[in-house]
């Protein structure tokens, strides 16, 4: 005696007011979990069933009809016949799946000076291509590139098997560092030497930016740890020359001569006397005293 069959919607596991999406859902997640390559205890008997409620309840004309007269008393529906068809559409599809192999990712990290990481790059990276010959592809920096940017390349990494996509390439940029600059944000920093004799008058000195040397003025009475911004000299925000940059920041240092002649001290001291208690101070006239600090410190 043939065994009765189940409800269709019960089988499924859903309501009977469900959506074509809502059983199609449905009917996936129980094939991957009965197919008999996954489950093979029960002879493929429970997809078999799965399949049969899918061929129904899928169709909009047989679910009508299901929905009205339940179950057929015979096969003469030819039902069996597109479940069998279902049935073998869904072993295909699990087949060429178990065939397919998706390429693996590849990780490179390419390392970058601190001006191509500011201006922007193009550097050519070589990669196997799994013939045992390497092959070149071209990887393009942006201006303003931070290290630790990590670059996606679809496409670009092993190849698939059985028609599968390749795997994807991953560059993570690297950005080498500079004996003078630090990055901040879009603004550089550097720090800048000068001499006791410069920081007391005020000179005019070279600094080096981005863009060469630049030069910049130091106000008479400059103390050490002063920052000076120079406005536009930093790193760009976009691509293109006019693209809106950041600014390079100068800290001075100021060098305290450790070597004296007798004459550097006496004048030294004599401006630290002059710099004193008033009434204790020989009356030296100030723009004389330091243009004699010059003369004697910079021999």
């Amino acid at each position: 005696m043939a065994r009765k069959k189940r409800d269709y919607y019960l089988v499924l596991g859903v309501a009977r007011d469900s959506s074509e999406l809502d059983i199609k859902r449905a009917f996936r997640e129980l094939a991957r979990q009965h197919h008999p390559d996954v489950n093979p205890d029960d002879g493929g008997e429970r997809f078999r069933e799965i399949n049969e409620a899918y061929a129904v309840l899928s169709d909009k004309e047989s679910r009508a009809r299901y929905d009205r007269w339940g179950h057929p008393d015979d096969g003469s529906s030819g039902l069996s016949a597109v479940v069998d068809a279902a049935q073998e559409i869904i072993n295909d599809v699990f087949r060429r799946r178990r065939n397919k192999q998706r390429g693996k990712d590849i990780r490179y990290t390419l390392e970058i000076s601190f001006e191509e990481s500011a201006f922007g790059a193009s550097k050519t990276i070589s990669l196997p291509d799994g013939t045992g010959t390497n092959r070149e592809l071209t990887i393009v920096v942006a201006p303003g590139t931070k290290s630790g940017t990590v670059k996606l390349m679809k496409g670009e990494g092993e190849p698939g098997k059985g028609g599968a996509q390749n795997g994807d390439l991953h560059v993570m940029i690297r950005v080498a560092t500079h004996a003078q600059f630090e990055r901040e944000g879009f603004d550089v920093r550097s720090e800048h030497a000068i001499r006791f004799t410069q920081a007391a008058l005020g000179a005019v000195i070279d600094v080096v930016t981005l863009d060469g040397d630049v030069k910049m003025r130091i106000p008479e009475g400059t103390q050490p740890g002063r920052v000076f911004r120079l406005r536009g000299r930093g790193i760009p925000q976009a691509a293109g020359k006019n693209a809106p940059r950041g600014d390079h920041l100068v800290t001075i240092d100021v060098e305290v001569p450790t070597e004296l002649t007798a004459k550097q001290r006496e004048l030294i001291e004599e401006l630290a006397r002059l710099t004193g208690e008033p009434e204790k101070t020989p009356q030296v006239p100030k723009k004389r005293l330091l243009d004699r600090v010059r003369s004697l410190l910079d021999e």
